[in-house]
Protein backbone atom coordinates (compact mmCIF):
# COMPACT_ATOMS: atom_id res chain seq x y z
CA UNK A 1 0.00 0.00 0.00
CA UNK A 2 1.44 3.43 -0.97
CA UNK A 3 1.65 6.48 1.27
CA UNK A 4 -1.05 8.19 -0.77
CA UNK A 5 -3.45 5.31 -0.03
CA UNK A 6 -2.70 5.55 3.70
CA UNK A 7 -3.35 9.30 3.73
CA UNK A 8 -6.60 8.81 1.82
CA UNK A 9 -7.87 6.26 4.33
CA UNK A 10 -7.27 8.74 7.18
CA UNK A 11 -9.40 11.42 5.49
CA UNK A 12 -13.15 11.36 6.37
CA UNK A 13 -15.28 9.82 3.65
CA UNK A 14 -17.25 12.97 2.87
CA UNK A 15 -14.00 14.90 2.33
CA UNK A 16 -12.72 12.13 0.05
CA UNK A 17 -15.91 12.45 -1.99
CA UNK A 18 -15.57 16.23 -2.09
CA UNK A 19 -12.06 15.88 -3.54
CA UNK A 20 -13.28 13.31 -6.07
CA UNK A 21 -16.13 15.57 -7.22
CA UNK A 22 -13.84 18.60 -7.58
CA UNK A 23 -11.41 16.48 -9.63
CA UNK A 24 -14.24 15.24 -11.85
CA UNK A 25 -15.79 18.67 -12.38
CA UNK A 26 -12.42 20.30 -12.99
CA UNK A 27 -11.42 17.60 -15.53
CA UNK A 28 -14.77 17.95 -17.33
CA UNK A 29 -14.39 21.73 -17.59
CA UNK A 30 -17.53 22.61 -15.62
CA UNK A 31 -18.18 26.32 -15.13
CA UNK A 32 -20.42 28.44 -12.94
CA UNK A 33 -24.06 27.73 -13.76
CA UNK A 34 -23.46 24.23 -15.13
CA UNK A 35 -25.62 21.41 -13.87
CA UNK A 36 -23.93 18.72 -11.78
CA UNK A 37 -24.92 15.11 -11.19
CA UNK A 38 -27.81 14.24 -8.87
CA UNK A 39 -27.13 12.47 -5.59
CA UNK A 40 -28.35 9.19 -7.10
CA UNK A 41 -26.09 9.61 -10.14
CA UNK A 42 -23.12 10.30 -7.86
CA UNK A 43 -23.85 7.18 -5.83
CA UNK A 44 -23.83 5.09 -8.97
CA UNK A 45 -20.41 6.19 -10.30
CA UNK A 46 -18.51 6.20 -7.00
CA UNK A 47 -17.98 3.91 -4.02
CA UNK A 48 -19.73 6.07 -1.41
CA UNK A 49 -22.96 5.50 0.46
CA UNK A 50 -25.99 7.67 -0.24
CA UNK A 51 -25.68 9.10 3.30
CA UNK A 52 -22.13 10.30 2.53
CA UNK A 53 -23.23 11.75 -0.81
CA UNK A 54 -26.10 13.68 0.80
CA UNK A 55 -23.82 15.09 3.53
CA UNK A 56 -21.20 16.14 0.99
CA UNK A 57 -23.73 17.92 -1.20
CA UNK A 58 -25.28 19.68 1.82
CA UNK A 59 -21.82 20.90 2.87
CA UNK A 60 -21.11 22.21 -0.63
CA UNK A 61 -24.47 23.97 -0.67
CA UNK A 62 -23.79 25.55 2.74
CA UNK A 63 -20.44 26.87 1.42
CA UNK A 64 -22.13 28.41 -1.60
CA UNK A 65 -20.33 26.13 -4.07
CA UNK A 66 -23.52 24.51 -5.40
CA UNK A 67 -27.17 25.54 -5.54
CA UNK A 68 -29.86 22.87 -5.26
CA UNK A 69 -33.31 23.45 -6.76
CA UNK A 70 -36.17 21.07 -6.14
CA UNK A 71 -37.35 19.57 -9.40
CA UNK A 72 -34.51 21.08 -11.43
CA UNK A 73 -31.31 19.65 -10.00
CA UNK A 74 -28.06 21.06 -8.61
CA UNK A 75 -25.87 23.71 -10.22
CA UNK A 76 -22.41 25.11 -9.66
CA UNK A 77 -22.34 28.53 -8.03
CA UNK A 78 -18.55 28.72 -7.60
CA UNK A 79 -15.58 26.81 -8.97
CA UNK A 80 -12.92 26.87 -6.21
CA UNK A 81 -10.41 25.16 -8.52
CA UNK A 82 -10.62 28.06 -11.01
CA UNK A 83 -10.26 31.13 -8.81
CA UNK A 84 -8.36 34.21 -9.97
CA UNK A 85 -5.21 33.05 -8.16
CA UNK A 86 -3.67 30.28 -10.27
CA UNK A 87 -1.07 27.68 -9.36
CA UNK A 88 1.25 27.07 -12.31
CA UNK A 89 3.75 24.24 -12.14
CA UNK A 90 6.78 23.74 -14.41
CA UNK A 91 8.07 20.16 -14.54
CA UNK A 92 11.09 18.77 -16.38
CA UNK A 93 12.08 15.18 -17.18
CA UNK A 94 14.92 13.95 -14.94
CA UNK A 95 15.64 11.11 -17.37
CA UNK A 96 16.63 13.76 -19.92
CA UNK A 97 17.98 16.60 -17.78
CA UNK A 98 19.87 14.24 -15.50
CA UNK A 99 22.24 16.73 -13.89
CA UNK A 100 19.48 19.06 -12.73
CA UNK A 101 17.63 21.77 -14.60
CA UNK A 102 19.95 24.58 -13.51
CA UNK A 103 22.90 22.78 -15.10
CA UNK A 104 21.19 23.34 -18.46
CA UNK A 105 21.34 26.88 -19.85
CA UNK A 106 18.30 26.47 -22.13
CA UNK A 107 15.99 25.18 -19.40
CA UNK A 108 17.34 27.63 -16.82
CA UNK A 109 16.39 30.54 -19.06
CA UNK A 110 13.01 28.92 -19.78
CA UNK A 111 12.24 28.53 -16.07
CA UNK A 112 13.37 32.04 -15.18
CA UNK A 113 11.32 33.56 -18.02
CA UNK A 114 8.19 31.63 -17.08
CA UNK A 115 8.52 32.21 -13.33
CA UNK A 116 9.09 35.94 -13.78
CA UNK A 117 5.94 36.28 -15.90
CA UNK A 118 3.74 34.06 -13.69
CA UNK A 119 4.71 35.78 -10.44
CA UNK A 120 4.41 39.27 -11.93
CA UNK A 121 0.85 38.33 -12.94
CA UNK A 122 0.09 37.59 -9.27
CA UNK A 123 0.05 33.80 -9.49
CA UNK A 124 1.95 31.01 -7.76
CA UNK A 125 4.84 29.19 -9.47
CA UNK A 126 5.99 25.67 -8.57
CA UNK A 127 9.05 23.88 -9.97
CA UNK A 128 9.27 20.08 -10.03
CA UNK A 129 10.27 17.06 -12.06
CA UNK A 130 9.10 13.69 -13.37
CA UNK A 131 10.62 10.70 -15.15
CA UNK A 132 9.60 8.74 -18.24
CA UNK A 133 7.66 6.30 -16.05
CA UNK A 134 6.83 8.17 -12.81
CA UNK A 135 4.59 11.24 -12.64
CA UNK A 136 3.68 13.17 -9.44
CA UNK A 137 -0.05 12.86 -10.09
CA UNK A 138 -1.17 14.04 -6.63
CA UNK A 139 0.86 17.22 -7.03
CA UNK A 140 -0.34 17.80 -10.59
CA UNK A 141 -3.99 17.43 -9.62
CA UNK A 142 -3.53 20.13 -6.96
CA UNK A 143 -2.36 22.63 -9.59
CA UNK A 144 -4.31 24.59 -12.17
CA UNK A 145 -1.73 24.22 -14.94
CA UNK A 146 1.20 21.89 -15.46
CA UNK A 147 3.80 23.02 -17.96
CA UNK A 148 6.01 20.13 -19.08
CA UNK A 149 9.21 19.95 -21.05
CA UNK A 150 11.69 17.32 -22.24
CA UNK A 151 9.02 14.74 -23.10
CA UNK A 152 10.57 12.12 -25.39
CA UNK A 153 9.52 9.05 -27.32
CA UNK A 154 10.22 7.02 -24.15
CA UNK A 155 7.86 9.02 -21.94
CA UNK A 156 4.70 7.16 -20.92
CA UNK A 157 1.73 9.38 -21.75
CA UNK A 158 -1.06 7.65 -19.81
CA UNK A 159 -1.13 10.61 -17.41
CA UNK A 160 -2.61 12.84 -20.11
CA UNK A 161 -6.03 11.28 -19.59
CA UNK A 162 -5.72 11.06 -15.79
CA UNK A 163 -4.80 14.49 -14.48
CA UNK A 164 -7.48 17.14 -13.98
CA UNK A 165 -5.06 20.02 -14.52
CA UNK A 166 -4.61 21.88 -17.78
CA UNK A 167 -1.61 20.44 -19.62
CA UNK A 168 0.86 22.52 -21.60
CA UNK A 169 4.13 21.40 -23.14
CA UNK A 170 6.98 23.80 -23.90
CA UNK A 171 9.48 23.40 -26.75
CA UNK A 172 7.56 20.29 -27.77
CA UNK A 173 4.82 19.20 -30.14
CA UNK A 174 2.34 16.74 -28.66
CA UNK A 175 -0.92 15.94 -30.44
CA UNK A 176 -3.63 15.27 -27.86
CA UNK A 177 -7.14 16.70 -27.26
CA UNK A 178 -6.14 18.02 -23.80
CA UNK A 179 -2.66 19.32 -24.58
CA UNK A 180 -1.55 22.76 -25.72
CA UNK A 181 1.90 22.67 -27.33
CA UNK A 182 4.07 25.78 -27.39
CA UNK A 183 6.90 25.31 -29.84
CA UNK A 184 9.63 27.33 -31.51
CA UNK A 185 9.09 27.60 -35.26
CA UNK A 186 12.44 27.77 -37.09
CA UNK A 187 10.99 27.57 -40.63
CA UNK A 188 11.48 31.24 -41.55
CA UNK A 189 14.74 31.47 -39.57
CA UNK A 190 16.27 28.60 -41.57
CA UNK A 191 15.18 30.22 -44.83
CA UNK A 192 16.66 33.58 -43.80
CA UNK A 193 19.88 31.87 -42.72
CA UNK A 194 20.40 30.32 -46.15
CA UNK A 195 19.42 33.55 -47.94
CA UNK A 196 22.11 35.42 -46.01
CA UNK A 197 24.75 33.14 -47.58
CA UNK A 198 24.06 34.53 -51.07
CA UNK A 199 24.17 31.17 -52.84
CA UNK A 200 27.83 30.38 -52.10
CA UNK A 201 28.82 26.69 -52.11
CA UNK A 202 28.29 25.39 -48.63
CA UNK A 203 29.03 22.39 -46.45
CA UNK A 204 26.58 22.41 -43.55
CA UNK A 205 26.83 20.20 -40.49
CA UNK A 206 23.52 19.76 -38.70
CA UNK A 207 23.81 18.62 -35.08
CA UNK A 208 20.69 16.53 -34.56
CA UNK A 209 19.60 15.58 -31.05
CA UNK A 210 19.93 11.92 -30.12
CA UNK A 211 17.02 12.51 -27.70
CA UNK A 212 14.05 11.55 -29.85
CA UNK A 213 10.92 13.72 -29.80
CA UNK A 214 8.32 15.09 -32.20
CA UNK A 215 9.86 18.54 -31.96
CA UNK A 216 13.37 17.23 -32.73
CA UNK A 217 12.05 15.58 -35.91
CA UNK A 218 10.00 18.60 -37.00
CA UNK A 219 12.97 20.94 -36.53
CA UNK A 220 15.28 18.66 -38.53
CA UNK A 221 12.69 18.39 -41.32
CA UNK A 222 12.36 22.19 -41.50
CA UNK A 223 16.13 22.51 -41.78
CA UNK A 224 16.30 19.83 -44.50
CA UNK A 225 13.57 21.58 -46.51
CA UNK A 226 15.31 24.96 -46.27
CA UNK A 227 18.63 23.37 -47.32
CA UNK A 228 16.95 21.79 -50.35
CA UNK A 229 15.48 25.16 -51.35
CA UNK A 230 18.97 26.68 -51.17
CA UNK A 231 20.01 24.51 -54.11
CA UNK A 232 22.48 21.80 -55.10
CA UNK A 233 25.48 23.78 -53.84
CA UNK A 234 24.34 23.13 -50.29
CA UNK A 235 25.73 19.83 -49.01
CA UNK A 236 24.20 19.00 -45.61
CA UNK A 237 25.63 16.38 -43.26
CA UNK A 238 24.07 15.14 -40.04
CA UNK A 239 25.56 14.07 -36.73
CA UNK A 240 23.67 12.70 -33.74
CA UNK A 241 24.56 14.42 -30.45
CA UNK A 242 23.38 14.22 -26.85
CA UNK A 243 23.28 17.87 -25.84
CA UNK A 244 22.47 16.93 -22.23
CA UNK A 245 25.74 15.01 -21.77
CA UNK A 246 28.14 17.85 -21.05
CA UNK A 247 31.30 15.73 -20.78
CA UNK A 248 30.71 12.64 -22.93
CA UNK A 249 28.69 14.36 -25.64
CA UNK A 250 31.41 16.66 -26.95
CA UNK A 251 33.72 14.02 -28.46
CA UNK A 252 31.25 12.89 -31.19
CA UNK A 253 30.70 16.54 -32.13
CA UNK A 254 34.41 17.18 -32.57
CA UNK A 255 34.73 13.95 -34.58
CA UNK A 256 31.99 15.19 -36.91
CA UNK A 257 33.79 18.54 -37.31
CA UNK A 258 36.98 16.81 -38.42
CA UNK A 259 35.13 14.44 -40.76
CA UNK A 260 33.05 17.10 -42.56
CA UNK A 261 35.10 20.34 -42.26
CA UNK A 262 31.87 22.40 -42.39
CA UNK A 263 31.39 25.99 -43.50
CA UNK A 264 28.35 26.22 -41.23
CA UNK A 265 27.36 24.38 -38.05
CA UNK A 266 23.71 24.42 -36.97
CA UNK A 267 21.63 22.64 -34.34
CA UNK A 268 21.64 21.20 -30.85
CA UNK A 269 24.72 21.91 -28.75
CA UNK A 270 25.35 22.20 -25.04
CA UNK A 271 26.43 25.75 -24.17
CA UNK A 272 29.49 24.26 -22.44
CA UNK A 273 30.72 22.92 -25.80
CA UNK A 274 30.70 26.15 -27.77
CA UNK A 275 34.25 27.30 -27.02
CA UNK A 276 35.65 23.89 -28.06
CA UNK A 277 33.48 23.81 -31.19
CA UNK A 278 34.64 27.24 -32.33
CA UNK A 279 38.25 26.23 -31.72
CA UNK A 280 37.81 23.05 -33.78
CA UNK A 281 36.49 24.74 -36.93
CA UNK A 282 38.05 27.21 -39.35
CA UNK A 283 37.85 30.90 -38.28
CA UNK A 284 35.40 31.71 -41.06
CA UNK A 285 33.02 28.85 -40.15
CA UNK A 286 29.76 30.11 -38.68
CA UNK A 287 28.31 28.28 -35.64
CA UNK A 288 24.60 28.74 -34.95
CA UNK A 289 23.40 26.62 -31.99
CA UNK A 290 19.86 26.51 -30.68
CA UNK A 291 19.39 28.50 -27.49
CA UNK A 292 17.54 31.28 -25.71
CA UNK A 293 18.30 34.98 -25.22
CA UNK A 294 21.18 35.19 -27.69
CA UNK A 295 21.38 38.54 -29.49
CA UNK A 296 23.00 37.17 -32.64
CA UNK A 297 24.46 36.42 -35.00
CA UNK A 298 22.31 33.31 -35.32
CA UNK A 299 18.94 32.28 -33.98
CA UNK A 300 17.29 34.80 -31.65
CA UNK A 301 14.59 33.87 -29.14
CA UNK A 302 13.72 36.06 -26.17
CA UNK A 303 12.59 33.75 -23.36
CA UNK A 304 10.64 36.60 -21.75
CA UNK A 305 8.79 37.48 -24.97
CA UNK A 306 8.07 33.81 -25.63
CA UNK A 307 6.62 33.22 -22.16
CA UNK A 308 4.62 36.44 -22.35
CA UNK A 309 3.02 35.10 -25.54
CA UNK A 310 2.31 31.72 -23.91
CA UNK A 311 0.70 32.80 -20.63
CA UNK A 312 -2.32 34.71 -22.02
CA UNK A 313 -3.31 31.54 -23.88
CA UNK A 314 -2.87 29.47 -20.72
CA UNK A 315 -5.00 31.89 -18.69
CA UNK A 316 -7.66 31.95 -21.40
CA UNK A 317 -7.82 28.16 -21.39
CA UNK A 318 -8.30 28.20 -17.62
CA UNK A 319 -11.39 30.32 -18.14
CA UNK A 320 -12.62 27.79 -20.71
CA UNK A 321 -11.40 24.39 -19.55
CA UNK A 322 -13.25 22.66 -22.37
CA UNK A 323 -10.96 24.30 -24.93
CA UNK A 324 -9.38 21.59 -27.04
CA UNK A 325 -5.65 21.20 -27.37
CA UNK A 326 -3.76 23.08 -30.05
CA UNK A 327 -0.26 23.88 -31.32
CA UNK A 328 1.01 27.44 -30.82
CA UNK A 329 4.09 28.59 -32.74
CA UNK A 330 6.56 31.26 -31.67
CA UNK A 331 8.56 32.49 -34.65
CA UNK A 332 12.34 32.36 -34.27
CA UNK A 333 14.32 35.19 -35.87
CA UNK A 334 17.67 34.82 -37.62
CA UNK A 335 20.28 37.58 -37.31
CA UNK A 336 23.06 37.29 -39.93
CA UNK A 337 26.71 37.84 -39.09
CA UNK A 338 27.84 41.43 -39.52
CA UNK A 339 24.48 43.04 -38.65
Amino acid sequence: MGSRDVKTELVPRHLQLREMLFHRWKANGLRTGDRIESQNEISRFCDFSLITVIKTLKDLEAEGIIRRQVGRGSFLERTPWAEAHHRVGFFYNRDVVGGGIFDNDFYTRLVVGLERSVVSDGHEFILGSFTNTKMPMAVWDALDVIVLTSITGDTQLDFLDQTASQISVIDQTLIHPKVHSYRLDFTRAFQDMFKSLNGAPLRVLYLDSAISSNEQRLRRDAFTQAAAEFGPDCVPSFAKVNQEDVEGGLAPVLDAMRAHDPDLVVGYANSGWLAAIRTAVRPETQVYPYGLDATGPGFVVSSTEWMQSVLPIIYSNLADRKARGAIHDFKVRFVPAGT
